[in-house]
């Protein structure tokens, strides 16, 4: 008679079948989630006051892509010049002077403190406080002036409020970049002979980039689409350029529409050229670094077989 007997090790051995854990409430919501999108896309796309033949004939109409190309245009000039004076705020703030780094922060404080909106309706009737804009020779008859409504356009308007508005928040994220740098590599390059601007220019600044270029994608978009209030002074931009049609036909939602579609284009386009920009950016910082590291650990070595 044989026993049958069981190998403790042959089933300590044996693989153990793992089941997920069912997790029926987010079944249900994802389930609850998709019916109310379901519903809410068959309403808008079966309601007759949508105006879908509305929205299509609109959205190729020389006004509207006129509009656009102001929107683009205006975002390119405003994102440009307010990074550049925001690059100046950033190094005043960081300035051991204290009227420069006060001067800095006064500007900071007050164009973050006030709505972009009031800010840009004060540029537009900047008329109202100076009726007249001239520049003249100290001690001289010689002067010039000119009508301070041809010069401050609503298209100019919204070019000062933006950049003068935007450099306020860059500033901040180019002074962060440029903390983010170690403070050896400018003590290292000021001990080479470079001036405090060579080393800011040469140095600290294509360093800086890893943190600033990311959150200034961020701003640019975000600009791009606060573009849309420049429509409170006719600038001429996509929501100023429905607007005027719509005060036209009433057809007020959907030239509402085609305005949301071209906002939609635009700004995906642009997030995708910042996924790359981003991914550009920071391969090659991360590249730099693990070659870095990798020099080190062979000079290490090398130093140490030396000492053997």
């Amino acid at each position: 008679m044989t026993a049958l007997t069981t190998d403790p090790l042959a089933s300590e051995s044996s693989p153990l079948k793992l089941a997920p854990r069912r997790h029926y409430a987010q079944v249900v919501g994802a389930v609850a989630v998709l019916l109310l999108a379901f519903l809410l896309i068959q309403s808008l796309a079966l309601n007759k006051n949508m105006q879908w033949s509305t929205v299509w004939k609109y959205l190729w109409n020389g006004q509207v892509g006129q509009g656009i190309v102001t929107t683009l245009v205006l975002t390119v000039i405003c994102m440009v010049m307010g990074t550049i004076l925001a690059t100046v705020l950033a190094v005043m703030r960081l300035s051991k002077n204290k009227v420069l780094s006060t001067v800095s922060f006064a500007y900071i404080w007050f164009f973050r403190g006030t709505p972009l909106l009031v800010q840009l309706i004060f540029w537009y009737n900047l008329a109202a406080l100076f009726p007249l804009l001239g520049i003249g020779i100290p001690l001289t008859n010689i002067s010039a002036s000119v009508s301070t409504n041809v010069v401050i356009t609503a298209f100019v308007a919204a070019v000062l409020g933006f950049t003068l508005n935007e450099a306020a928040y860059m500033s901040e994220i180019v002074r962060a970049g440029i903390q983010s740098v170690n403070v050896g590599q400018r003590e290292a390059a000021l001990s080479t002979g470079m001036t405090e601007a060579q080393c800011m220019v040469r140095i600290v600044l294509p360093q800086a980039m890893r943190v600033i270029v990311p959150p200034t994608a961020n701003q640019a978009i975000n600009l791009l689409k606060a573009t849309s209030l420049v429509a409170f002074i006719s600038g001429g931009d996509l929501l100023s350029a429905v607007q005027d049609i719509y005060a036209v036909n009433f057809a007020v939602i959907p030239l509402l529409v085609v305005a949301s579609i071209w906002y939609l284009v635009v700004v995906s386009v642009a997030s995708v050229g910042q996924h790359y920009l981003e991914r550009r950016v920071g391969k090659g910082f991360t590249h730099f670094s693990e070659d870095a590291v990798r020099d080190q650990i062979a000079s290490i070595k090398a130093a140490q077989g030396g000492n053997e």
